[in-house]
């Protein structure tokens, strides 16, 4: 089970830096290797940081597979939507195939909807295993959540779904779809990123806080595969052991 890997850096704009490098990286020897690369994308941060650092980077933006770790059950047009901002912060900057990035279906109820996103990544990963992506970026909420993975909820124990609908988010909008923790931590390559000293005391309980149980985004370990935490200094002040 893979040990984190962690990066720190100064600032968060060295943290967006780096953190873009990285996914390039990953994406050129994925497709070098494979053909594609696939990959889900998270809200908060990472959109900034993603939309703000991709474009204009070397990579054959055609080959890409983009879908979503977790997303609201809301319209396009909502403020709560995730898709939204990387369509026109990302995809519509690199003249990326729109087909090549997998919204959720609103008009759908929220369980139809995991059901129908479920289906959505069996057509890039067929088959009845679990699907393996190149890389999944995670973000972290102050309650220690990842996805829509929440402390406490009965969905960290979910083992047969991929994609799970949840109508009773603790964070609103209550309703919404997200990969479960099998998926997640079948990735080749997992990464958070995180930024500022109000995550410094969540940073150190999830890296080394060693709580029982754990919190959710300390059950982010990737079987076999790598896990990276690209932290700026605020966020990594707490911790006793920095790279």
């Amino acid at each position: 089970m893979a040990a984190p890997i962690i990066s720190v850096s100064e600032t968060d704009k060295l943290v967006a830096e780096k953190l873009c490098s990285f996914v390039v990286e990953k994406a050129n020897k994925a497709i070098e290797q494979r053909g594609i690369f696939t990959v889900g994308f998270s809200g908060g941060s990472l959109v900034k940081y993603l939309c703000g650092g991709l474009p204009g980077r070397s990579t054959d933006w055609s080959k890409w597979r983009v879908f979503f770790c977790d997303e609201r059950h809301v319209q396009y047009d909502s403020a709560d939507c995730t898709y939204t901002p990387y369509k026109e912060g990302l995809v519509d900057k690199v003249n990326m195939n729109p087909d090549n990035i997998f919204p959720i279906d609103p008009s759908l109820s929220v369980s139809e909807c995991a059901d129908d996103y479920a289906n959505k990544i069996r057509k890039v990963f067929p088959g009845d295993g679990l699907p393996q992506f190149d890389m999944l970026l995670l973000g972290m909420g102050p309650d220690g959540h990842t996805c829509s993975l929440f402390p406490g909820h009965p969905l960290l124990e979910e083992k047969e779904k991929i994609v799970a609908p949840i109508s009773d988010s603790p964070k609103p909008p209550p309703a919404r779809v997200t990969m479960t923790l099998p998926v997640v931590n079948n990735c080749r390559c997992a990464v958070f990123a995180s930024c500022g000293e109000g995550k410094a005391d969540m940073v150190q309980r999830v890296l080394e806080g060693g709580e029982s149980p754990p919190l959710p985004a300390a059950r982010v370990r990737p079987i076999d595969g790598e896990l990276h935490w690209f932290l700026d200094a605020g966020a990594a002040s707490k911790l006793k052991h920095k790279m």
